[in-house]
């Protein structure tokens, strides 16, 4: 499990909102190497949604969630998503 994530800031939306994006591999709480890694995306994908969470199209950052949020916010967004994959 990573406790240090990565956020990279990434330009805001229409509105003015700041968005960070980060790998989804860093939000996973326990990797289960029983799945595909296409699997365990889609699986955080899913987790993520949940919480505002998007997938991240770009070329530059392959594998990135992004999420529309302050700084201050992060920290509890990744324990509300790790928790959820880990109950399952």
């Amino acid at each position: 499990m990573t406790t240090n994530i990565d956020w990279t800031r990434i330009n805001s939306d229409v509105n003015g909102n700041p968005r960070y994006v980060c790998h989804f591999l860093d939000l996973e709480p326990a990797p289960d190497y029983t799945l595909t890694l296409s699997d365990r995306y889609a699986r955080v994908v899913k987790a993520a949604n949940a919480l505002g969470g998007r997938r991240y199209h770009n070329k530059q950052f392959g594998g990135g969630i992004v999420f529309q949020a302050y700084e201050c916010q992060l920290p509890e967004i990744v324990s509300r998503i790790r928790a959820k994959l880990a109950t399952r």
